[in-house]
């Protein structure tokens, strides 16, 4: 995968990819050309938010067991989703999430889902906890992108079709959800104090996950993740840290990104030593932004925090 440093300009913003190991903005620039990765850890990132809300192209097999985005060749308004209708039409991946239950899938989808895949579960900073599934290739990035604060691989399976029947028994006897809204990662994040009670509830949902597993005659792996070195400083309770103040998708803004899970920073603002922000970059998914040298509009923090 192709690395290349975004300039200042116009970009219609995927959202945070972790594909490359580390933390980046996937940006589609203005009018066309490639896709572009763009560093945010220890950066400083200014951009002002455009209105509307933008296709973020599609997802294509770069070979039997990966895939990869692409991004909207008329960078066209979204229509449905995150997609346009051309987009939404010829995207590869879109049956992934279903071929486990009606069978349909093109060519491309059924060769990928042949190769192993790894069934996890990840608990965030309130201790929700939610089960999940990773092709072979994406088995590290698919749980950086999370924003877990513990995270362990329960079993691996041999294809995407059997992993995802296990994910959906684990939903049905367990009452484990398969997603959890990014407004309540964020909330946790800013309002953490402690991980023991998180990494608690974690022990305590594995276990439970691990004895399903073996009621089903299905084996457990029990595999620990290891969370990212640039989410450190966001996992532990430090300095006053509260929610950013101002809308994301909107205006213009300043800040340099000190720490990152998943998708939601730590940020510190221009001459505010006091207190770090909390904010989700996946807010800027589908929003057009124009890179340059930005500043946030000035934050009051109540007197009570302090």
């Amino acid at each position: 995968m192709p690395v290349t440093e975004p300039t200042i300009g116009d970009y219609v913003c995927h959202g945070v990819t972790w594909a490359t190991g580390d933390p980046r903005l996937l940006l589609s620039p203005l009018p066309d050309g490639p896709l572009v990765h763009a560093k945010i850890m220890s950066r400083r990132l200014g951009y002002a938010a455009g209105t509307g809300r933008w296709c973020t192209g599609r997802y294509q097999f770069a070979d039997t067991v990966r895939v990869e985005a692409v991004a909207c060749p008329d960078r066209a308004l979204a229509d449905q989703g995150d997609q346009c209708r051309r987009c939404a039409r010829q995207d590869e991946f879109r049956f992934a999430h279903q071929v486990h239950q009606d069978g349909h899938a093109p060519e491309a989808l059924r060769r990928y889902m042949e190769q192993p895949h790894w069934l996890y579960l990840a608990t965030f900073a309130d201790g929700t906890t939610k089960v999940g599934t990773a092709a072979e290739p994406r088995k590290r990035s698919r749980l950086d992108e999370q924003g877990a604060l513990f995270a362990t691989y329960l079993s691996t399976s041999p294809d995407g079709r059997a992993v995802r029947h296990l994910e959906d028994a684990l939903t049905r006897d367990l009452r484990m959800p398969q997603t959890v809204r990014a407004t309540t990662k964020l909330t946790a994040l800013a309002k953490l104090t402690d991980l023991s009670v998180a990494g608690a509830i974690h022990d305590q949902h594995v276990a439970r996950a691990a004895d399903a597993h073996a009621a089903t005659n299905t084996s457990a792996t029990l595999e620990t993740w290891a969370p990212p070195a640039e989410g450190d400083r966001l996992r532990v309770a430090g300095p006053v840290r509260v929610l950013y103040p101002h809308d994301l998708r909107e205006g213009e803004h300043g800040f340099t990104v000190v720490s990152c899970v998943g998708t939601q920073v730590l940020a510190a603002l221009d001459g505010d030593d006091e207190v770090d922000y909390v904010l989700d970059l996946g807010a800027l998914k589908g929003r057009r932004i124009t890179l340059g040298p930005f500043s946030s509009p000035a934050a009051a923090v109540q007197n009570s925090l302090f």
